[in-house]
């Protein structure tokens, strides 16, 4: 799939810190950049399928015109000579976004802002961007490492595969080495961190267990690895909570890439689990990547 980068704005800080990001990731793939601005609701007579949106309103768009302006310059600093269009639109973050990701290759979009796409209310609307738009979704909060990892959250599901191509591919767009982690746990199928978690629970045999989950990371690395040779690329298998583990790992990475579900061990913690935990405590930028319908 071709399409631009795009990135939401607002004006805020966070927004800004956004456009940043987005510009790289845009210069780093060779597209363009398209920067929007969304505000007010959809209205409720429009047709199914109709975009939420009246390109043609031009009495909102003198009064963000200067911020996008200022949005635009300060991209264009960031990577000379890219091509950036910029944008208002009329209808919700979540419905403007969901839109427009359906035509790009990556959205990216603040942790915080004042009002617009950069805003992430309690959480929500990362969630509902990452579960339903359509293309991966870059949150950028915290403060990333320069020289720091990729690190990849690997699930082991089907779900999850479209994340391990994305941080592979990612990693070689950032000259970064990939840190391929894999958490486990002995409770069961399933990771369970709720109160009273039995971590140490006594397992049957933890060696063969171990090696099952080993199995699972080598599966997940293993084919890319083989078209990747000159990546450097560790596989970590850590015994541990899913969520706090992620989190710590976040602390020395540039990014962490995570799918949005999966099935046992990191997988089976639905989006609004895993990586939601990251999209509100990760130490950098996360990216969520959806898996194949």
């Amino acid at each position: 799939m071709t399409g631009p980068v795009i990135v939401g704005v607002d004006g805020s800080a966070s927004s800004l810190a956004a456009v940043d990001t987005a510009a790289r990731e845009a210069g780093l793939r060779g597209v363009p950049l398209r920067i929007v601005h969304a505000f007010g609701r959809a209205p409720g007579h429009l047709p199914h399928g109709a975009p939420p949106w009246n390109p043609g309103d031009h009495g909102v768009e003198p009064m963000v015109h200067g911020a996008l302006a200022h949005a635009e310059e300060r991209a264009q600093r960031s990577v000379p000579d890219l091509a950036v269009t910029r944008s208002v639109v009329s209808g919700t973050p979540l419905e403007v976004l969901e839109i427009e990701s359906r035509a790009a290759v990556l959205a990216v979009v603040g942790s915080r802002g004042h009002s617009g796409l950069a805003r992430l209310p309690a959480g929500s609307t990362a969630v509902q961007l990452a579960a339903r738009g359509g293309c991966p979704l870059l949150v950028v909060r915290g403060r990333p490492e320069p020289g720091g990892p990729v690190v990849l959250a690997v699930d082991g599901s089907g779900a999850g595969e479209p994340a391990v191509d994305f941080a592979f591919a990612e990693a070689v767009l950032r000259g970064a080495p990939l840190v391929a982690l894999h958490v486990w746990n002995t409770v069961g199928e399933h990771a369970y961190e709720g109160p009273g978690d039995p971590l140490n629970a006594v397992v049957a045999d933890v060696d063969h267990r171990r090696a099952a989950e080993r199995q699972v990371l080598d599966e997940a690395v293993g084919p890319r690895r083989e078209l990747f040779p000159r990546l450097a690329v560790e596989r970590r298998l850590v015994r541990s909570r899913v969520r706090p583990a992620l989190v710590e790992a976040s602390r020395s990475a540039q990014l962490v890439v995570t799918g949005a579900k999966g099935h046992g061990g990191l997988t089976g913690l639905l989006l609004g689990s895993v990586s939601q935990a990251l999209l509100h405590h990760a130490h950098c930028p996360v990216a969520v990547v959806r898996g194949g319908e």
